[in-house]
């Protein structure tokens, strides 16, 4: 569990400075530790949302929400990965 929170922490300060990679690979490397915690999902959905990957933080946010079905932030970011995913998908010509 320490490394854990580590892990978390140096992730939480990698959003801080903005950088989103970084962040998400930290919670990526917690998620191998503690595969029930929900805030590095929603945390990852940032980081990918911020970085235009919408499937992936529509994913992390399912998964959170198989655990914790009334969890407002992944019902937020998963939100916000559709609406990326709905853009991205007017702004496709020939589709």
């Amino acid at each position: 569990t320490e490394k854990f929170k580590r892990l978390k922490n140096e992730g939480n300060n990698f959003v801080k400075m903005g950088e989103y990679e970084e962040a998400a690979n930290k919670y990526s490397e917690c998620m191998k530790l503690n595969t029930e915690e929900c805030t590095v999902y929603t945390n990852r959905a940032l980081c990918y949302l911020k970085l235009y990957k919408y499937e992936e933080a529509k994913r992390d946010c399912d998964h959170v929400l198989q655990i914790e079905d009334s969890n407002i932030k992944a019902f937020y970011r998963r939100a916000l990965a559709y609406k990326g995913l709905q853009v991205r998908k007017m702004n496709m010509p020939g589709i």
